[in-house]
């Protein structure tokens, strides 16, 4: 008689550390699979300082290594990096140093030929821009924030398409609502758009609550069923292809009720694009902020790390997997090292990579004057689950 199987238990385990810490605080900056590969691309991001980093590896899974990339990209943080239909990557805007003004520049990285080209510029410098690949292989570039005077910022409307037919761009249809910070999902050959902040002169811009749709076909924005809360660091990812899972965000601050909510939301929703509506999904068991989450399938996605505040804070541990069919939340192992605003991608053969990201800052930190990143690397194995 055959002795029975049994399943895997899930784990996190170390992976090979990047070469030096680096943090990506926005929502289309993360790191892409190339093409035919299964390897990781990292491109930028921010050093300790806050300042952009130049500089791209890219990890084998296989071998547990990370190799840079033969040339370096311009620096970039805030930026977009988006996996095209031939390949290729590409890599807009963000901004170059620790301060504004934001870039207009663009560059592709050829995974073949281990280079990277600089390919025109946007009409408009931007950084906390949305990306998104279309059927068409062309890459919607939307939004973001840029320099309005002085040290003030404005949030976009414009949108820019980008055609690596012939590597140039063209202007879009603008935006309903100028925002920034905002995340874009690719919905069945449209694209949605969630939540993300608008300047309005202060130190804390105002989250929002609209959403709208981008239809490729009439190259045409249209208003659609805004978010059930206002969201600003939160994660939008796909449930199928008409349907989007929304989780967390930073701390609401006041209620409708007026009581102050000192923690990261709780809070999840679903989007229907049949409906143009959003639900309530069941709360998470704890709110969190600039963490990140990935699909693992039709229905299921993997909330990993994050944090209630960027000040006086260690990243999380924390990781929860949602069910949509169940609509349930439940535990998985932790992290070997909480984070937050890290690179965060699902490898070919199923694991989650999670690499860099900060790990503490303020009075948490080992000095309160120095955000501690982190270079640690580990993958995440469901065990089958």
């Amino acid at each position: 008689m055959s002795s029975p199987t049994v399943a895997a238990a899930a784990k996190w385990t170390a992976a090979h550390d990047l070469a030096a810490a680096a943090a990506w605080f926005g929502q289309h900056d993360g790191p892409v699979v190339l093409k035919g590969t299964g390897k990781v691309l990292v491109v930028g991001g921010a050093d300790a300082t806050g300042a952009a980093v130049g500089r791209a590896a890219v990890y084998d899974p296989t071998a547990d290594t990370w190799t840079g990339t033969a040339t370096q990209p311009s620096p970039r943080r805030l930026h977009s990096v988006t996996a095209m239909a031939d390949g290729k990557v590409l890599v807009a805007g963000g901004i170059g140093g620790s301060t504004a003004p934001g870039l207009a520049s663009a560059e592709v990285y050829d995974p073949a030929a281990d280079t990277w080209t600089p390919v025109g510029t946007m009409s408009q410098a931007r950084w906390g821009h949305s990306a998104v690949l279309l059927p068409s292989g062309k890459v919607l570039v939307a939004g973001g924030s840029a320099v309005r005077a002085g040290t003030t910022v404005r949030a976009l409307r414009s949108a820019e398409l980008f055609d690596p037919a012939t590597g140039g761009w063209a202007k879009a249809a603008d935006l309903t609502d100028a925002r920034s910070g905002h995340v874009a999902v690719a919905l069945n050959g449209k694209v949605l758009v969630v939540g993300g902040t608008a300047s309005v002169g202060t130190d804390r811009e105002p989250a929002l609550a609209f959403c709208e749709v981008y239809d490729p076909a009439t190259d045409s924005w249209s208003p659609t069923g805004s978010l059930l809360r206002p969201r600003a660091l939160h994660q939008a990812t796909a449930l199928s292809d008409t349907t989007v899972l929304v989780t967390g965000g930073r701390a609401p601050g006041a209620g409708d009720d007026g009581v102050f909510d000192p923690f990261s939301r709780r809070t999840a929703e679903k989007y229907d694009l049949a409906t143009g509506v959003w639900t309530a999904a069941k709360d998470m068991p704890a709110g969190r902020a600039q963490h990140r989450a990935v699909a693992l399938g039709p229905g299921a996605v993997l909330v990993v790390g994050g944090t209630g505040s960027d000040a006086d804070e260690a990243g999380y541990r924390s990781v929860v997997q949602y069910d949509a069919a169940a609509d349930t939340w439940t535990a998985r192992p932790g992290l070997l090292t909480g984070r937050w605003g890290f690179a965060a991608a699902v490898l070919s053969d199923g694991r989650v990579l999670a690499a860099g990201g900060a790990a503490r800052t303020g009075l948490a930190a080992a000095d309160p004057a120095v955000t501690e990143l982190t270079a640690a690397a580990e993958l995440f194995d469901g065990g089958g689950a």
